[in-house]
């Protein structure tokens, strides 16, 4: 199958909150509508170029996955870094490429912005994505904390 990648685009607000709806219930999470209209809203704006979000289609258009980034600076680096927060495909449509399409989609933005470095986190369970994610990056040695 062939996928495509883009910016997402204000028409496409119906499919992403599907789709980010489903990337929260894949995580057994919960994150209130409130907060859903926010990050629309700052994925619209693109937060002063420090937030992207993407998608893949098919090629008939149809929205089948998303993904969201963020530029930040770094203690560690005069460069920018790219942080890939949120990355789902439907899961009717995996094992197509569009994890990969976007992935490779990020991995442009982030060239494209000079970035030293992109990364993400997933959860240790997450082995069918973990498997793509073994083939296009190098797993870090770091554990996470969080408060």
């Amino acid at each position: 199958m062939s996928v495509a990648t883009r910016p997402l685009q204000p028409g496409d607000h119906a499919r992403w909150r599907d789709l980010f709806k489903g990337y929260i219930a894949f995580y057994e999470a919960s994150v209130s509508d409130e907060v859903m209209d926010l990050t629309w809203q700052r994925l619209m704006s693109g937060e002063g170029g420090a937030m992207l979000g993407l998608v893949a289609c098919r090629a008939d258009g149809h929205i089948i996955g998303i993904a969201h980034v963020l530029f930040h600076r770094s203690t560690w680096s005069p460069t920018w870094y790219c942080y890939l927060e949120d990355l789902f495909v439907d899961p009717d449509e995996r094992a197509q490429g569009a994890g990969a399409a976007l992935i490779q989609a990020v991995y442009r933005e982030s060239d494209a912005r000079r970035c030293t470095r992109t990364y993400w986190a997933t959860q240790e369970f997450n082995t069918r994505a973990r498997h793509l994610y073994d083939k296009v990056a190098t797993k870090s040695p770091f554990v996470q904390y969080r408060r």
